[in-house]
């Protein structure tokens, strides 16, 4: 590990003072390109990131408030999408990729939703009324066994958004081998190689800023759904024991964050719900980082550019398990990548315009001084951090 040049608390009082240097991950780049990592370093304090792009492990904890007489929720539903009651009470946690039930969508197309537990979040962040219906099968001291009102999300007493995977640290490119299309999480995919999909915002994307996960962890602050949130553990599925380039960018998907926030704080511009054609529901989300530049290895970093960043083009339709070919980043958003002898168009599923409005977002609000870095109390885990 490179030898720390500033701290936290140094960058926070320049913050708090107006002064703090702060760019985005995209002029981060181009600086360090033309001036090298050491001066970057000197120069620059924080380096803003960003991503927008489904991310299906994500939801919501909710407590609807108790009734009179009070109950104990066995089964709920949220505009028709059953949320876990497994909790106690009125406590419950709602999926986003939970689809409605009795979708009717899905009788015309399996697999397809138009209504699912992202949408009912999307609805409550953009104030619309949310119809609740629970059962339960009765208690001495939770008599009640049949509810029904309609909520907003202001009436709720408890709503927070507690995301098990989300920013995935790169990703497959994914494409099909086979004769018919197929439906994916990636999107729908043509046959015999006619187009491949990607998600994953490149050279702003946060983890590929700090792929040694150096300046993230526990209490690391960020920006959720267009308000502040937090990383609150590793992501579920993280795996940072992957190949690595030696700029440590993995060449497969790899680390990933467990985060939380306030939905009360949040806007539906940064948690859109999607239904995505033949595999079903999920929520679109908002995610930038803060990279404090403690020191020229840190600006190196950030300094990652889309043709430093490699991933593995894979076969969706399992004809062939290896990988079919590694590709930069910059290839795959030139919108044409060569596998084989064969040009395949690239479909991007993540937003760099809405990346990059985030990132810059995130290097306002730190410039005014309205938010500081959070030290991480636990970094994320990582066996090969230098």
């Amino acid at each position: 590990m490179a030898t720390v040049a500033k701290t936290y608390e140094e960058i926070n009082q320049r913050i708090r003072k107006g002064q703090a240097v702060v760019l985005t991950a995209e002029e981060m780049t181009r600086l360090v390109k033309k001036v090298g990592p050491d001066k970057a370093a000197k120069e620059v304090d924080v380096v803003t990131t960003g991503t927008f792009a489904p991310m299906c492990s994500s939801g919501v904890f909710i407590n609807f408030g108790h009734t009179q007489p009070p109950i104990k929720a066995a089964k709920v539903w949220l505009n028709d999408v059953p949320a876990y009651a497994g909790l106690a009470a009125v406590d419950v946690y709602l999926g986003a990729t939970e689809p409605a039930f009795d979708d009717p969508l899905n009788k015309l197309h399996p697999g397809t939703f138009e209504y699912g537990g992202g949408h009912v979040i999307h609805d409550l962040v953009s104030g619309k009324p949310v119809r609740l219906r629970a059962e339960a099968y009765g208690t001495d001291c939770y008599p009640n066994r049949h509810v029904e009102m309609t909520v907003t999300l202001q009436d709720l007493p408890y709503a927070v958004l507690c995301n098990p995977r989300n920013a995935y640290q790169n990703y497959n490119c994914a494409v099909n081998l086979s004769k018919k299309t197929i439906y994916t999480y990636m999107g729908t995919l043509k046959p015999r190689l006619g187009n491949a999909n990607y998600s994953t915002s490149g050279e702003l994307s946060p983890l590929l800023n700090d792929p040694h996960y150096r300046t993230l962890g526990l209490g690391t602050r960020i920006f959720l759904g267009g308000a502040e949130g937090f990383i609150v553990w590793h992501g579920s599925q993280h795996r940072p024991e992957v190949p690595r380039l030696p700029n440590g960018v993995p060449r497969m998907p790899s680390g990933t964050l467990m985060v939380l926030g306030d939905l009360k704080e949040m806007s539906p511009r940064w948690l859109m719900g999607v239904s995505i054609q033949g595999y079903g529901c999920s929520l679109a989300v908002g995610i930038g980082v803060p990279i404090p530049i403690l020191d020229a290895e840190m600006a190196a970093c950030t300094g990652v550019s889309d043709a430093d960043i490699v991933t593995q083009v894979k076969d969706y339709s399992f004809t062939q398990s290896e990988p079919l070919a590694e590709v930069t980043y910059e290839e795959l958003r030139s919108g044409v990548i060569r596998i084989g002898e064969k040009e395949v168009p690239t479909v991007p599923l993540s937003s760099v315009v809405r990346a990059r409005e985030i990132a810059g977002i995130l290097k306002q609000w730190i410039q005014e001084g309205r938010f500081e870095l959070g030290v991480p109390q636990r970094l994320l885990p990582n066996p090969l951090r230098r």
